[in-house]
């Protein structure tokens, strides 16, 4: 088998509070900025509201503070970006990520995306620290951050 077009992934990196994060290009469905942002009630800090796309009312959250990275807040220029959910829920679909930068879409060679073992454990919704080069990067564990809003969002109501 070949690898010869498929020596590299592709991915979307942002700035969420003090870490970047790399999300796999297949599941951004759209990056968007200046998004108004209607809150939750009874939800937890990490996830911020909701916001209106395509027809469907997606949950947007705070990676940061989700995983304990910092904290962020929504602001007139937030950017956003959003996700397909790959668990199956028809009623989510979607949801959100808040990030302080616009998003980069980068394609990093197979061997150029390496593990950082450097933490014993890992935070909340993070899947594993890479290495891009000389900067690290996570890698968001997406079924995580998917349960732990499905989650929030059935206490919430």
């Amino acid at each position: 088998m070949s690898y010869a077009n498929n020596d590299e992934v592709r991915g979307v990196l942002i700035q969420s509070g003090n870490e970047r994060v790399l999300l796999p290009n297949a599941t951004v469905a759209e990056m968007m900025s200046r998004v108004p942002v209607e809150p939750i009630a009874n939800a937890p800090h990490w996830l911020i509201g909701q916001i209106a796309w395509h027809g469907w009312s997606v949950p947007l959250l705070s990676y940061a503070g989700l995983s304990g990275h910092g904290h962020e807040t929504v602001t007139t220029n937030n950017k956003v970006v959003v996700l397909k959910a790959l668990g199956g829920n028809p009623d989510l679909p979607y949801f959100a990520l808040l990030t302080q930068t616009f998003p980069q879409l980068i394609a990093v060679p197979r061997d150029g995306l390496l593990a950082d073992a450097s933490e014993e454990s890992l935070p909340a919704g993070v899947h594993m620290r890479v290495l891009l080069g000389e900067q690290s990067a996570l890698l968001p564990d997406l079924d995580a951050i998917e349960s732990a809003v499905v989650s929030a969002l059935a206490a919430a109501a």
